[in-house]
Protein backbone atom coordinates (compact mmCIF):
# COMPACT_ATOMS: atom_id res chain seq x y z
CA UNK A 1 0.00 0.00 0.00
CA UNK A 2 2.82 2.42 0.88
CA UNK A 3 4.47 1.79 -2.50
CA UNK A 4 1.16 2.39 -4.33
CA UNK A 5 0.67 5.71 -2.52
CA UNK A 6 4.31 6.72 -3.12
CA UNK A 7 3.89 6.09 -6.86
CA UNK A 8 0.73 8.19 -7.01
CA UNK A 9 2.43 10.99 -5.10
CA UNK A 10 5.53 10.90 -7.33
CA UNK A 11 3.48 10.87 -10.53
CA UNK A 12 1.53 13.92 -9.37
CA UNK A 13 4.32 15.96 -7.77
CA UNK A 14 2.96 15.65 -4.21
CA UNK A 15 5.58 16.85 -1.69
CA UNK A 16 7.29 14.07 0.31
CA UNK A 17 5.99 15.19 3.74
CA UNK A 18 2.41 15.27 2.46
CA UNK A 19 2.86 11.84 0.91
CA UNK A 20 4.16 10.42 4.20
CA UNK A 21 1.16 11.91 6.04
CA UNK A 22 -1.20 10.43 3.47
CA UNK A 23 0.43 7.01 3.89
CA UNK A 24 0.13 7.24 7.68
CA UNK A 25 -3.56 8.13 7.44
CA UNK A 26 -4.36 5.29 5.04
CA UNK A 27 -2.47 2.83 7.26
CA UNK A 28 -4.47 4.02 10.27
CA UNK A 29 -7.78 3.69 8.41
CA UNK A 30 -6.81 0.23 7.17
CA UNK A 31 -5.82 -0.91 10.67
CA UNK A 32 -9.18 0.32 11.98
CA UNK A 33 -10.95 -1.63 9.22
CA UNK A 34 -9.25 -4.87 10.23
CA UNK A 35 -9.23 -4.47 14.03
CA UNK A 36 -12.54 -2.69 14.66
CA UNK A 37 -14.53 -3.33 11.49
CA UNK A 38 -13.90 -7.01 10.86
CA UNK A 39 -12.27 -8.06 14.12
CA UNK A 40 -9.73 -10.24 12.29
CA UNK A 41 -7.97 -10.74 8.97
CA UNK A 42 -10.32 -10.70 6.02
CA UNK A 43 -10.35 -10.97 2.25
CA UNK A 44 -12.89 -8.14 2.07
CA UNK A 45 -11.65 -5.40 -0.29
CA UNK A 46 -10.75 -1.84 0.59
CA UNK A 47 -11.09 0.88 -2.03
CA UNK A 48 -8.97 4.03 -2.30
CA UNK A 49 -9.62 6.95 -4.62
CA UNK A 50 -7.43 10.04 -4.84
CA UNK A 51 -8.19 13.42 -6.35
CA UNK A 52 -5.03 15.49 -6.41
CA UNK A 53 -5.54 19.23 -6.61
CA UNK A 54 -3.14 22.16 -6.18
CA UNK A 55 -2.47 22.36 -2.43
CA UNK A 56 -4.60 19.36 -1.39
CA UNK A 57 -5.41 15.70 -1.88
CA UNK A 58 -8.96 14.44 -1.55
CA UNK A 59 -9.04 10.81 -0.43
CA UNK A 60 -12.05 8.52 -0.44
CA UNK A 61 -11.54 5.33 1.56
CA UNK A 62 -14.20 2.60 1.49
CA UNK A 63 -14.50 -0.76 3.22
CA UNK A 64 -17.19 -3.38 3.62
CA UNK A 65 -16.85 -3.84 7.38
CA UNK A 66 -19.79 -3.39 9.73
CA UNK A 67 -21.05 0.23 9.81
CA UNK A 68 -18.84 2.31 12.06
CA UNK A 69 -18.20 6.06 12.19
CA UNK A 70 -14.68 6.45 13.61
CA UNK A 71 -15.15 10.21 14.01
CA UNK A 72 -18.29 9.98 16.16
CA UNK A 73 -16.31 9.79 19.38
CA UNK A 74 -13.12 11.70 18.56
CA UNK A 75 -11.75 13.08 21.81
CA UNK A 76 -8.61 15.13 22.22
CA UNK A 77 -6.45 13.43 24.87
CA UNK A 78 -6.56 15.06 28.31
CA UNK A 79 -3.21 16.86 28.67
CA UNK A 80 -3.58 16.80 32.46
CA UNK A 81 -3.33 12.99 32.50
CA UNK A 82 -0.03 11.15 32.30
CA UNK A 83 0.64 8.67 29.52
CA UNK A 84 -0.21 5.70 31.73
CA UNK A 85 -3.50 7.30 32.81
CA UNK A 86 -4.75 7.95 29.26
CA UNK A 87 -7.49 5.63 27.98
CA UNK A 88 -6.23 3.03 25.51
CA UNK A 89 -7.14 3.49 21.85
CA UNK A 90 -8.63 6.25 19.78
CA UNK A 91 -5.42 8.19 19.14
CA UNK A 92 -5.17 7.12 15.50
CA UNK A 93 -8.52 8.69 14.67
CA UNK A 94 -7.49 11.85 16.55
CA UNK A 95 -4.37 11.92 14.35
CA UNK A 96 -6.45 11.51 11.18
CA UNK A 97 -8.80 14.31 12.26
CA UNK A 98 -5.86 16.58 13.16
CA UNK A 99 -4.03 16.13 9.85
CA UNK A 100 -7.04 16.35 7.55
CA UNK A 101 -8.53 19.74 6.66
CA UNK A 102 -11.93 18.10 6.35
CA UNK A 103 -13.23 14.64 7.11
CA UNK A 104 -16.59 12.94 6.97
CA UNK A 105 -18.09 9.51 7.31
CA UNK A 106 -21.07 7.97 5.52
CA UNK A 107 -22.47 4.46 5.18
CA UNK A 108 -23.38 4.16 1.49
CA UNK A 109 -24.45 1.08 -0.45
CA UNK A 110 -23.34 -1.30 2.30
CA UNK A 111 -19.92 0.34 2.57
CA UNK A 112 -18.23 2.62 5.06
CA UNK A 113 -17.00 5.70 3.21
CA UNK A 114 -14.48 8.07 4.75
CA UNK A 115 -13.72 11.22 2.81
CA UNK A 116 -10.71 13.33 3.75
CA UNK A 117 -9.01 16.42 2.37
CA UNK A 118 -5.32 16.61 3.23
CA UNK A 119 -3.35 19.81 2.67
CA UNK A 120 -0.20 19.48 0.57
CA UNK A 121 1.77 22.67 1.17
CA UNK A 122 4.99 23.17 -0.77
CA UNK A 123 8.13 22.05 0.99
CA UNK A 124 10.88 24.61 1.59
Amino acid sequence: MAQFIAEICAANGVPRKACLRLTLLVEELFTNTIVHGHGADTESPVSLAFEIQPGAIALTYEDMARPYDPFARVRVPDAALGVEEQPVGGLGVVLVAAIAERFEYAHVGGKNRISLVIPTPSEP
